[in-house]
């Protein structure tokens, strides 16, 4: 709780339940959690300057739990602790504990620290390369949680995703989950590029740029948050009928692959062989490796828009605006056309809008199917969007479904 990404997830709601966690200190246990109680307990915590698990009031923890050092030999098990688990052992060393608190019956496994602690069964410890969590490390058959997120880098192996995903659970990629830090990075120097065009104009001090800049926090964590809803929404949409994507998403990685930009067996994907043996058992592909399909889909789409003269012309570039926080519209107006990345930024802006919204294979099938070249199917779906007003319509929707 310490101000890192997992303290940051564990403040994000007050109906949290965090029945156990772990850092390279202590084991934490609590079988029975008051969700607002144990909310304002990790909530001083994390405001609490070089916090440990250890500083948690063990009033406030329920029956059968406690805190425990990941230094003990051996860390007794309670009735409650056991139950919670689903173990029949009275006591575990903590390697142990920790392996069976990652194949717990969870809603939420939630990583926000620093190691790979799922694999694939087919793996060996000694090819994830993290000879640390070697003892306490499971595989993706294994667990027993619905959902796994990643708040931390490489917390499973793309293999022990795939392995996950295939017997039921839900998990995208820690490229997917930690997309949002790396998107406000993006606005960050994006934005600081433009004001530094209006304070080299004169037009603004470097007092009043900060001043600024503080005051649009909350703007571009709205910015940055909705392109990574979209994101997430396509890749749960596409999961709900994963069998009748499989052959466009094959036919789109062999062209990939044709063009040199994918190589199916650095990234996991399956093989023709492979995706024949899916298509007869009516399966498709799994998130995680939909996930990194999606993520070639928009480099390739990004390189053929930004080779071609789309975001020179008006009809796109006056869309730029958008990008920025609102206080820059009317402030930078006439810098914003000037911004050394114009281009870079408004193929990124309708690369991703068009993958997440019409999908990772769309502009391919669409090609496919009408013989038109990739970027003329890119304008025709610009010209529909703005003829027909989608943009605003995710708008209406969420404020009809809110």
């Amino acid at each position: 709780m310490s101000g890192d990404v997992f303290g940051n997830g564990m403040l994000l709601s007050r109906h949290i339940r965090l029945l156990a966690a772990f850092d390279h200190r202590h084991i934490f246990l609590d079988p029975s959690p008051d969700a607002a109680t144990s909310f304002a307990e990790r909530e001083r915590l994390f405001n609490l300057p070089r916090s440990s698990w250890a500083d948690y009031d063990r009033a406030l923890i329920s029956p059968g739990g406690g805190v425990f050092p990941r230094t003990v030999k051996s860390i007794p098990l309670t009735p409650e602790v056991r139950a919670m688990l689903d173990v029949t052992a009275t006591e575990m060393a903590p390697n142990d504990l920790l392996h069976a608190i990652l194949k717990a019956p969870a809603d939420l496994l939630y990583n926000g620290g620093i190691g790979t602690y799922i694999k694939a069964s087919t793996e060996t410890h000694a090819q994830v390369g993290d000879r640390a969590n070697d003892g306490l490390r499971v595989n993706g058959a294994e667990l027993r949680c619905k959902v796994v997120a990643e708040g931390g880098n490489l917390g499973c192996t793309q293999l022990g995703r795939i392995e996950y995903a295939q017997h039921g659970g839900r998990i995208n990629t820690d490229a997917i989950d930690n997309s949002a830090g790396v998107d406000c990075s993006d606005h960050e120097v994006n934005i600081k590029i433009l004001l530094g065009l209006v304070v080299a104009d004169g037009e603004m001090t470097l007092k009043q740029r900060n001043t600024l800049l503080a005051e649009m926090t909350d703007e571009v964590g709205e910015l940055v948050l909705r392109d990574n809803y979209f994101q997430t929404q396509a890749l749960s949409l596409a999961r709900t009928r994963t069998a009748l994507w499989l052959d466009p998403e094959a036919r789109l990685m062999r062209h990939l692959e044709r063009s040199g930009r994918l190589n199916r067996a650095i990234e996991f994907l399956p093989a023709d062989e492979e995706i024949d043996v899916r298509r007869a058992s009516g399966g498709g592909l799994t998130t995680p490796e939909r996930a990194v399909l999606m993520a070639y889909s928009k480099m390739w789409l990004y390189d053929v828009l930004l080779g071609s003269d789309l975001p020179d012309q008006p009809f796109v570039a006056d869309g730029l605006p958008a990008y920025f926080p609102r206080p820059l519209h009317t402030r930078c107006a006439t810098s914003i056309p000037r911004h050394t990345l114009r281009r870079e930024i408004l193929a990124t802006m309708h690369a991703n809008a068009l993958v997440n919204r019409a999908g990772v294979t769309f502009v391919h099938r669409m090609a496919e199917e009408t013989g038109a070249e990739p970027l003329a199917v890119v304008w025709a779906s610009l010209v529909a969007r703005a003829v027909y007003r989608l943009d605003a319509l995710p708008v209406h929707l969420a404020g009809a479904i809110a």
